[in-house]
């Protein structure tokens, strides 16, 4: 029995100086990351904010700029990920109505026709 003990012991020590070694004295840094890294629930976040923008804006090309920094998607199909992830996330309906609207916008969007590419 005293050598379960000392295994179980000798284990939580072992995993607490991991852990304080981990957080506290060398800690990972991200430095000089992009936003095309995030995760999925922040890259919908963003893309609701640029859809929010856009609603105040009504600018699909600078919404085009926003979205660029997410990564070679084109930018529709960023949306639309965002939409599903929002609806299986349960965002407010305001939200994804936001994010449809932006959707629906870069439907038609055509940047020949509006001022060129981002």
């Amino acid at each position: 029995m005293g050598r379960w003990i000392g295994f179980i012991l000798a284990i939580l020590v072992g995993a607490a100086a991991g852990m304080f070694y981990g957080w506290v004295i060398s800690p990972v840094e991200y430095v000089d990351t992009t936003p095309d890294s995030l995760r999925i629930d922040y890259k919908s976040d963003y893309v609701l904010m640029v859809a929010e923008a856009y609603s105040v804006e009504g600018d699909p090309t600078q919404a085009v700029r926003r979205l660029a920094v997410l990564g070679p998607l084109p930018p529709l199909d960023m949306v639309r990920a965002a939409i599903l992830f929002a609806e299986k996330q349960g965002y407010t309906d305001a939200d994804t109505a936001l994010m449809r609207n932006l959707a629906s916008a870069l439907e038609a969007w055509n940047p020949t026709i509006q001022g060129g590419a981002p």
